[in-house]
């Protein structure tokens, strides 16, 4: 258990990640390539997180994007929250309930950029998410801007999803400049972006697992990379929603 949090299963094919996540969480099943799997055969899960191979998105790349094999392994991670969603409301979980309820992605500030045309990888990673809980939608994109380093959008009051940039520097154990999207989805609520930007509403948790010795002290207050500005975004229900506005900046 890390932060509360018990890990059931994870897919992966590469004997390194894997010896290292046998070791650290020996209770949790490898359920083997994500391509191969379905979601109604799975373990029913709150939370579904994935970080599809970022080389086809990273600036050091061949720049594929999503359209790359890698990190369109992005679509799989989709079919699958979508495969354990239908799962679980064919047993009759009220809407709510249905599992998983949370959605993590974490990819390279890559993602902001890549595409066809520029910026649409990551318009399309938000449309996706998006539509998880919902028949498709349009989401729009930052034209003739570039994505801001944090952000959210709503769906009514069923829906949230928020992003942020954080860098594992100002993380224990990672001393060197590592740059990450985190996109968090509730496709149940409101509480997207409580998760990744009310810092105050963690404290309380964060202190309890600190006292147990599951986290080290600085790490409750490590600093964002997100200090460049938050994207205007949208309510896709109709009304308009806002985060306040900070100055652009930040490298994408």
């Amino acid at each position: 258990m890390r932060c509360g949090i018990i890990p059931v299963w994870a897919s992966e094919i590469e004997a390194f990640p894997i010896s290292v996540t046998k070791t650290r969480f020996p209770h949790m099943v490898h359920v083997g390539d994500i391509t191969r799997l379905y979601g109604a055969e799975l373990p029913p899960v709150d939370i579904l997180c994935g970080g599809s191979p970022c080389q086809d998105l990273s600036v050091a790349g061949a720049r594929a994007g999503l359209a790359g094999a890698r990190s369109g392994l992005f679509m799989e991670q989709i079919r699958i929250t979508k495969e354990l969603r239908h799962a679980d409301i064919r047993r009759g979980r009220p809407a709510v309930l249905v599992r998983p309820r949370w959605f993590c992605w974490e990819n390279v500030p890559g993602a902001f950029s890549s595409g066809t045309p520029k910026y649409e990888d990551f318009r399309i990673v938000l449309e996706e998410v998006t539509g998880v809980v919902c028949d498709p939608v349009y989401v729009p994109g930052p034209y003739p801007w570039t994505w801001r380093p944090a952000g959210q959008t709503f769906l009514g009051a069923a829906f949230s999803m928020a992003w942020r940039v954080l860098d594992a520097q100002y993380w224990p154990g990672t001393p060197q400049r590592r740059r990450r999207i985190y996109l968090v989805a509730d496709f149940g609520g409101l509480t997207a972006p409580q998760i990744l930007f009310d810092q105050k509403s963690l404290s309380g948790y964060f202190a309890q697992i600190r006292a147990a010795g599951q986290i080290a002290p600085s790490s409750a207050e490590a600093r964002p990379d997100d200090a460049g500005g938050v994207d205007p975004m949208w309510d896709l229900s109709g009304s308009t929603s806002r985060l306040s506005h900070q100055s652009a900046g930040g490298d994408h």
